[in-house]
């Protein structure tokens, strides 16, 4: 099952995304903006998202537990929330990984392109993608 995660969710969230505050976490679950994948009560992973430049949904991360991977979860979290976005009216969206990730091949499969990257300080290069939806 996949849905919006709520209040619910937030003790398991907070338990396994390491990239995002737990202030934060409280102020976008209201605003529906992380996915959560359960099968069952077992939790397999989640998906969160932002809007780049206030206008395009920007899948921020999609994290699938180990002992889950590989199982087509993964794909069914990313494929809820493209036509989620789609339904919602945006015609494309973007999401992105580190050049040395594997995550790029799996995006490629899902019809992502590159479109970009970005270069930080220190950092591995990120390459940036978009899909229409």
């Amino acid at each position: 099952m996949i849905r919006y995660a709520d209040i619910r969710d937030f003790a398991v969230l907070k338990a396994h995304d390491r990239h995002i505050s737990e202030e934060e976490l409280k102020n976008i679950l209201p605003r529906k903006r992380v996915l959560v994948a359960y099968e069952g009560e077992a939790f397999l992973g989640w998906l969160r998202f932002g809007l780049f430049w206030d206008n395009l949904p920007f899948m921020n991360m999609l994290y699938i537990l180990d002992g889950f991977r590989g199982k087509g979860h993964g794909r069914a979290l990313v494929g809820f929330w493209e036509k989620e976005m789609a339904d919602a009216g945006y015609r494309q969206v973007l999401t992105s990984t580190q050049a040395n990730e594997q995550a790029q091949f799996f995006y490629r499969k899902l019809g992502y392109t590159e479109c970009g990257a970005l270069f930080l300080p220190g950092e591995t290069m990120e390459t940036v993608f978009v899909k229409g939806v």
